[in-house]
């Protein structure tokens, strides 16, 4: 039996076994030789492998990805700590 093998074995038992769907990383590529730029859903143990682009060329580049968060989820701004200073450089809670 191959190490694929195993993983989609173990995949399919989680995925079983629990109510929330299995979510695997995106990866970003671009084909160097049509300029195509795409994603892939793979394992983290595999975001090294290969490529090959939807049009089927093999010359890919895996593309650094930028990820923005923004806010605490919550809805509400974040209040400052009393006693804190007025801003600066670092927020204030040095009072630089």
């Amino acid at each position: 039996m191959k190490v694929s093998d195993n993983r989609a074995t173990a995949l399919q038992r989680i995925t079983a076994s629990s109510p929330y769907p299995v979510r695997m990383p995106r990866y970003d590529f671009r084909c160097r030789a049509c300029g195509d730029t795409f994603e892939i859903n793979r394992p983290m143990a595999e975001s090294a492998a290969p490529a090959t682009c939807p049009q089927g060329h093999a010359d890919t580049v895996k593309l650094l990805s930028t990820v923005a968060v923004t806010g605490r989820g919550g809805g509400a701004s974040p209040t400052p700590m009393a006693g804190a200073g007025g801003g600066g450089c670092c927020g204030g809670a040095c009072g630089c």
